[in-house]
């Protein structure tokens, strides 16, 4: 009996970590020219308050989509700006979210597979605030083969999302660097529309 209510507050404590806390206070932190990411951080529960919307976003469609440097696993530099002129699609992941585990070899088969060979596509999954070896264990795990950048501290999260909002989260990205869809956690008919949208900007 005890090994049962054990398991069941293990369960509800995992899905609670993928869905977040959406009236934790959060902090964005502005991208720093020379470094990638700098300190400074702005704190999203005072007046910037009513930027977050229901889903913890802080960018909405039609923005600029906030600039940022990291490390891929791979060791090489991924900047943002520098991708400008492709589709982009971002996904936010971590190696403890269940609901990213279940959505990863979807975007790996029905994304990544179809158009990772095309020139204007560009897809970067970004692990939040884990070390190089848990994130690549999670590559292991997950089967996936998409490029993976770690985001210590969860400072580039930030720059889309309150800071304590869930992790399970994709970012469309159109090729004059405009946000043109934002998804939340793991649904079939929202994943299979982010899977035209990005279909329809590759046609253009």
């Amino acid at each position: 009996m005890y090994g049962y209510s054990f398991l069941l507050l293990a369960i509800s404590l995992s899905v609670a970590a993928c869905a977040g806390n959406e009236k934790n206070t959060a902090s964005v932190s502005a991208v720093n020219t020379e470094s990638g990411i700098s300190d400074n951080r702005v704190n999203v529960s005072d007046e910037n308050r009513a930027a977050v919307d229901e889903r913890g976003y802080i960018v909405r469609v039609g923005d600029k989509a906030p600039d940022f440097t990291l490390r891929t696993t791979n060791d090489e530099t991924f900047r943002l700006s520098d991708m400008r002129g492709k589709v982009i699609m971002l996904q936010f992941t971590a190696s403890w979210c269940g609901v990213c585990r279940k959505e990863m070899p979807f975007i790996e088969s029905e994304i990544w597979r179809k158009h990772k060979d095309d020139p204007n596509f560009c897809l970067l999954g970004i692990d939040r605030d884990e070390p190089l070896d848990k994130v690549l264990a999670f590559i292991k795990k997950t089967g996936v083969t998409y490029p993976m950048a770690l985001d210590p501290g969860g400072d580039v999260f930030a720059l889309y999302a309150e800071r304590e909002a869930g992790i399970t989260r994709n970012v469309i990205i159109d090729s004059s660097g405009k946000i043109v869809m934002l998804t939340r956690l793991y649904n079939e008919e929202e994943f299979s529309e982010m899977c035209k949208v990005i279909d329809g900007l590759l046609e253009k």
